[in-house]
């Protein structure tokens, strides 16, 4: 026969406090930009084809937002929570 314990309300259990999670990324976006660069110029007649209406210059806007995203790089994200810390940065 399995012993009588105390109620779950009168016992009590040891914790330890926990220490923040830290936590560090470094996303090498820039290069992976480059490397993806000639599929968006490729693929651009494509989506000035599929949209209709008035129609922007596809190249012109895939070169605008490649220039975006290139300029992303060296951005720091430092994220400080009570129970976290996060550090993200985009070379």
């Amino acid at each position: 026969m399995l012993a009588a314990s105390a109620p779950a309300s009168t016992q009590s259990i040891a914790t330890q406090p926990q220490k923040p999670v830290r936590l560090r990324l470094w996303l090498p976006l820039t290069p992976l930009f480059w490397l993806l660069s000639p599929f968006a110029l490729l693929l651009a007649p494509f989506v000035w084809l599929a949209t209709p209406g008035p129609r922007a210059n596809p190249f012109a806007a895939a070169f605008a937002i490649g220039g975006v995203l290139v300029r992303l790089g060296g951005t720091v994200v430092d994220i400080d929570a009570p129970g976290a810390r996060l550090f993200i940065r985009i070379f």
